[in-house]
């Protein structure tokens, strides 16, 4: 019997298998396929809620001018774009999803756009709001990047603190060329922008991660860096507030590599008693990723735990997600490659603590029919239980979908 054959044939059969023991409780649908055109097109976005059960997000691609959209997504499935972008001072290629205030306002980034700087032709990106008006929405840009000590190409999402404030990180730019992370305080005549922290490149890390900082009750900042620490394989670290004005850096691990995890792309979440968790493109026991978690201990050290790593086949492989925690205790994401043998295009996963040990699960696999491929920005739940997400192709026409997941 042909050996290529035998191999096809077992693989087809173990998955098949696999697949029945999904449970046939759990749901998946499409909510929205983007065209490409007027409503948008590549959604690298996460989603966030408002009190009305409406999603919001950004595309990368489309809208009036093709550089980009805001939009919003009706309970019901409708989508609005809220926001074209000109491609001008405005920003374009909006990465990283938005958030609210309580007034109803919006924030994001956009990798390039603005007033130019020091990036010759695109421009180095923006921090903007969009204001709900009379019939419509109006666009502000809070800041233009340029290019210099300040870092530039923001591509992930902003978090607020208790005042105002606004936080993120570019990859790109800074002092050592390395990337930073930055502060956005409201002023009486503005916003001011100021770098809290410039990385290195060295044990400190380097590039600031796809996912959005975290921020305790205390205010101190957790993110990771993707590249650099003391292994070259990344970092998560710690910035914390001073009386003085300049904030504490404090690096919490470094990871070393297979078989521990290797380049956090994703950002962190706490569980109840304190400990953090993430997930690593590479590394893990065979390469594809990990999932990992950071333990507290004495004198301000951290225990790091490698819960699960990706095999690389059914169960995925690559995961850039941030996680989300459900009331019962387990985690879901997503991994940007593996699961379906014939397609390897991700898959949305469980992982939860039985016995004593972390157990992984796949919720669903992409690439069957049009429901997208490749997410890369993780899930969001609604106030209901549902999981959402995006995928940047896919669907219908090819551009991104945004998909819904009932656990």
């Amino acid at each position: 019997m042909n050996s290529k054959f035998t191999s096809r044939a077992c693989a087809a059969l173990a998955f098949a298998i696999i697949l029945a023991n999904v449970s046939s409780a759990i749901t998946y649908k499409r909510i929205y396929n983007f065209t490409g055109g007027a409503d948008g097109g590549d959604p690298a976005t996460p989603l966030t809620f408002d009190s009305a059960g409406n999603a919001y997000g950004t595309t990368a691609a489309g809208g009036d001018f093709d550089f980009g959209t805001v939009f919003m997504l009706t309970p019901s499935g409708q989508e609005t774009v809220l926001y074209s972008f000109t491609g001008g001072g405005d920003g374009l290629d909006p990465h990283g999803g938005v958030i609210l205030d309580s007034a109803g306002n919006l924030y994001g980034t956009t990798v390039a756009g603005g007033f130019g700087g020091l990036c010759a032709g695109d421009g180095c990106g923006v921090i903007y709001k969009l204001s709900p008006s009379d019939g419509g929405w109006t666009q502000t840009t809070l800041y233009s990047f340029k290019g210099l000590k300040d870092g530039f190409g923001p591509g992930s999402g902003l978090i607020f603190d208790s005042a105002g404030n606004l936080y993120g990180t570019t990859p790109d730019g800074g002092a050592h060329l390395a990337g930073v992370v930055f502060e956005l305080s409201p002023q009486a005549h503005g916003w001011q922008y100021k770098v809290i922290h410039t990385f290195t490149g060295g044990k400190d890390g380097a590039v600031g991660s796809l996912g959005s900082l975290l921020m305790d009750a205390a205010g101190n900042l957790y993110g990771v860096a993707e590249l650099g620490g003391t292994n070259g394989a990344g970092s998560v670290y710690e910035l914390s507030p001073t009386a003085r004005g300049p904030w504490k850096t404090t690096v919490l691990y470094d990871f070393k590599g297979m078989p521990d995890a290797a380049n956090p792309y994703g950002g962190l979440i706490f569980d109840k008693a304190g400990n953090l968790y993430g997930t690593a493109y590479f590394g893990g026991a065979s390469g594809m990723g990990a999932i990992f978690q950071l333990t507290p201990g004495p004198n301000g050290t951290w225990q790091e735990n490698v819960l699960y790593s990706f095999q690389g086949g059914t169960d995925g492989s690559f995961p850039t997600t941030t996680l989300v925690f459900n009331a019962a205790g387990s985690l879901y994401g997503t991994t940007s490659t593996g699961g379906r043998p014939s397609c390897d295009c991700g898959t949305v996963f469980k992982l939860s603590l039985a016995g004593g040990s972390w157990n992984e699960k796949i919720v669903h696999f992409f690439g069957k029919g049009r429901d997208g491929s490749s997410p890369n920005y993780g899930l969001t739940f609604d106030q209901a239980g549902n999981l959402y997400g995006t995928t940047p192709v896919g669907g219908n026409g090819g551009q991104g979908t945004v998909f819904q997941v009932t656990p």
